[in-house]
């Protein structure tokens, strides 16, 4: 005999179970926009070449997405979120430090570019050029990326007992470190095929950004 609470816990395990069915199946649409974006161009790919590496229907994409820009959006939220975390782990890991810069550059280009190249041709790449809804997410996305390391320059400013040139200092500082990432990310990694120099760059970078962390500092009287 069927009570009515077995039914009751029934349903919700079937809800759950359709939840997660469609979650993935959005999942592996974002996916293979994600590769087909990296790898033939945003405006190349079309809704049907997605939805055929996807194995799924043209009019299931269009009930997850409301077109290809709307995919497009979704990936840049996505990257961008997975960058946020990965510099925001790594800041957290010890006590804040003028290494923690060096330690964010390395595992920016020398672990997250290597590691996702799909997802940096489509956020530095295929993104760009876009209609001004692709180019606000863009705008957004950076300003947040900024805004994290300004916060930590501040932190770093403070852990040191050091007080900068000016108040818009740190905020100077974090441009020009995501300015920098972004351009030898670009540089090196989507337009020239040079991987494997990426640790000597990123040294160099270090270098080159330390120095002018240091140099915004108020020297002691």
């Amino acid at each position: 005999m069927t009570t009515g609470n077995k039914t009751e816990n029934a349903l919700p395990r079937r809800s759950m179970r359709r939840l997660r069915e469609k979650e993935n199946r959005g999942n592996t649409i974002l996916k293979a926009a994600e590769e087909l974006f990296a790898r033939k161009g945003y405006q190349q790919t079309s809704i049907e070449e997605i939805a055929d590496m996807a194995e799924v229907s043209t009019g299931t994409v269009y009930i997850y997405f409301k077109n290809k820009e709307d995919i497009l959006i979704k990936l840049m939220q996505g990257i961008g979120y997975l960058l946020r975390k990965t510099l925001g782990d790594e800041f957290n890991k010890k006590e804040l430090s003028l290494d923690s810069l060096k330690n964010v550059a390395f595992v920016f280009l020398g672990d997250f570019c290597l590691r996702y190249p799909e997802k940096i041709a489509i956020f530095f790449r295929e993104s760009v050029g876009q209609s001004a809804e692709v180019e606000e997410q863009r705008k957004r996305l950076f300003l947040k990326l900024t805004s994290d390391i300004e916060d930590a320059v501040k932190q770093i400013g403070m852990k040191l007992g050091k007080d900068f040139l000016r108040k818009q200092s740190p905020e100077l500082i974090a441009v020009c470190i995501v300015g920098v990432y972004e351009r030898i990310a670009c540089h090196y990694l989507l337009w020239h095929d040079r991987a494997k120099n990426v640790k000597a760059i990123t040294n160099e970078a270090v270098l080159f950004i330390s120095g002018g962390v240091n140099n915004l500092f108020k020297s002691r009287s």
